[in-house]
């Protein structure tokens, strides 16, 4: 039963829970590049028969060899290839038009919105963002946006974004989203805001779109060392997270970090993208493969208010220079 789900459950135990969920749907997952969380998710996944995989990332190549680990899992799922750069707007206008071009991929059941960075140096976008607020948030909201009809033809259509419990470290910045050019860039700070806005998303298509079936949830997948996302920590790097925890008041600040598996930090996407038992709580956040408590977990009130989503519905549909009125 899925209240015996906690921390230590694996992604392929939520598989095999919801193999019949998942049996003949389309799944379409960005980030999933080798031994990423994606990548786990998605080979998960395949020993449960769905009718296609769609894989988007920036580099195919890479990519491909996660194709290569879904075939020797299950070779009878077909996977799709789609070049998706979530850090140029441009660029996701292109992939979006790819797919609203695929006749024979009518319909997409679930998307996982897994892809993102951590804690970089600062950079602007080509248009002009910090990277870290246009690749793990306006990317995403323009590509979710972009292929919603895809989303709107499934029967039960299920948008997942992959967040953070790092969004403790910081609600939407509103008047000063680029750390005024990088002068006052603290590279957590910007990952929580752009994970404090994954989860605004969330909200914001729920209540926008769940009168017409559609379901989307957020996240936190654990802490994860194994993965990719962690390639630009340095050694000061934890020791300025402790810090900026501290100076918040975050307990986190003092406690011990404890990892999870890759297979451990899947479980919660899989969790999200298919248990029916969620269908009645759209827009919930969860960590651990269950809705987070706000009294007990680190859920912050800024990341699950109704009104600061709509906020940065708009403010998003400004910098992405398009508006979406459903």
């Amino acid at each position: 039963m899925s209240s015996s789900f906690n921390a230590t459950t694996t992604a392929d135990e939520i598989v095999q829970y919801l193999s019949s969920e998942i049996k003949g749907k389309v799944v379409l997952t960005t980030g999933p590049s080798p031994t990423s969380l994606g990548a786990t998710f998605v080979e998960s996944l395949a020993k449960a028969d769905p009718a296609l995989i769609i894989l988007a990332g920036r580099d195919t190549t890479k990519l491909q060899k996660t194709v290569d680990e879904i075939s020797k899992i299950n070779s009878n799922v077909p996977v799709r290839l789609l070049q998706l750069d979530l850090g140029s707007l441009a660029a996701v206008r292109e992939a979006a038009a790819q797919v609203n071009g695929w006749d024979e991929v009518p319909r997409i059941d679930v998307l996982v919105n897994n892809a993102g960075i951590m804690a970089v140096p600062f950079a602007l976008s080509p248009e002009g963002f910090e990277s870290q607020f246009a690749t793990n948030h306006l990317g995403h909201f323009l590509f979710t946006n972009l292929i919603i009809e895809k989303l709107l033809k499934a029967g039960a259509p299920r948008v997942v974004n992959v967040s953070s419990d790092g969004h403790r470290l910081s609600p939407i910045r509103w008047g000063d989203y680029n750390f005024q050019q990088g002068e006052t860039y603290n590279q957590w700070s910007a990952y929580g805001q752009s994970k404090t806005a994954n989860i605004l998303i969330s909200v914001a298509l729920a209540a926008k779109l769940g009168s017409k079936g559609l379901r989307a949830y957020s996240l936190h997948p654990g802490v994860i060392f194994s993965t990719s996302l962690s390639r630009n920590l340095t050694d000061t790097s934890v020791p300025i997270l402790q810090a900026l925890d501290k100076s918040l008041g975050n307990v986190e600040g003092w406690g011990e970090m404890k990892p999870k598996s890759n297979q451990q930090g899947a479980a919660t996407t899989a969790y999200a993208a298919f248990a029916p038992e969620l269908h009645d709580h759209n827009g919930a956040y969860l960590q651990d493969c269950h809705i987070a408590d706000p009294w007990t977990e680190t859920v912050k009130p800024w990341a699950t208010d109704k009104v600061e989503a709509e906020r940065l519905w708009k403010l998003s549909e400004k910098l992405v220079g398009q508006e979406f009125n459903f």
